[in-house]
C-alpha cells in the first residue's frame, strides 16, 4: 500500500546510529558562532591595595580637593605620608585666601602650595637661623605685598596668618590667577571647585 505521505530520507549519520529521521536532523553538526559554545568569562578586576575615597570636606572656593586613600584587603592605613621620617601636614591655608607674614609687614594671596619645603638649599641658608623655619611643613607661593612694591614670596606656613582686613590687594599678577567672586572672595582660575 502506497503511503501518501513522504518519508524523509535517512541521512548517513542517521543510518549509521540508527535514529529516526527527525533525530538525525538534530543530531547533524551544525557550525556555530563561538561565543554561543564557550561559557561567558567574566573577569573581576584585581584589588587595588589601596582605594581612592571621594569623601570630601566642602573646599572653600579655590581650593584643592583632599582626596584620602584609605585601607583596603588587610593593608594598615597609613596616618599621613612620610618623608624623611617626618610627617606631611594638610595645609593650614588655601589657594586664593589672603593671608600676612607673623613678623614681617607683607600680605598676599596664596597662588601654590608646596607640601614640605621646595625651593634650594642656598635659598634656605639665607634666612637667619634665629627665625629659619623648618622644612617639614607646607610652604606658600604667594602674590605678596607690602607698604612699597609688589613681588612673589615663598613663606613657611608657620610664618603665616589669615588677613582678616578686608583691604583688597594691588598686587597686578592677581588677575592673571584669580576672579573676584560677588562677596569679595578669589577664586582661582586654573582650580575648580567640584
Amino acid at each position: 500500500m502506497p503511503n501518501d505521505k513522504k518519508t524523509p530520507k535517512k541521512s548517513a549519520v542517521a543510518r549509521k546510529a540508527g535514529l529516526r529521521p527527525a533525530i538525525a536532523k538534530a543530531s547533524v553538526k551544525r557550525p556555530v558562532a563561538q561565543a554561543a559554545i564557550a561559557p561567558k568569562v567574566v573577569k573581576k578586576p584585581a584589588k587595588a591595595a589601596t582605594t581612592i575615597s571621594t569623601k570630601v570636606a566642602t573646599p572653600k572656593l579655590g581650593t584643592k580637593p583632599v582626596i584620602k586613600k584609605s585601607a583596603t584587603s588587610g593593608e594598615q592605613p597609613r596616618k599621613a605620608r612620610k618623608s624623611a621620617g617626618r610627617e606631611i601636614r594638610r595645609a593650614k591655608f588655601a589657594v586664593g585666601q589672603i593671608v600676612r607674614h607673623r613678623i614681617y609687614p607683607f600680605r598676599g594671596v596664596v597662588f601654590d602650595i608646596d607640601p614640605v619645603f621646595a625651593n634650594s638649599e642656598e635659598w634656605w641658608q639665607a634666612i637667619p637661623t634665629e627665625i629659619r623655619p623648618r622644612k617639614d611643613q607646607p610652604f606658600y607661593h604667594l602674590l605678596a605685598e607690602n607698604a612699597d612694591t609688589e613681588y612673589i614670596a615663598y613663606v613657611s606656613e608657620q610664618n603665616l596668618l589669615a588677613d582678616e582686613s578686608g583691604v583688597p590687594l594691588r598686587h597686578p599678577g592677581i588677575s592673571e590667577y584669580f576672579v573676584e567672586n560677588d562677596d569679595g572672595t578669589l577664586r582661582s582660575v586654573y582650580f575648580q571647585s567640584h
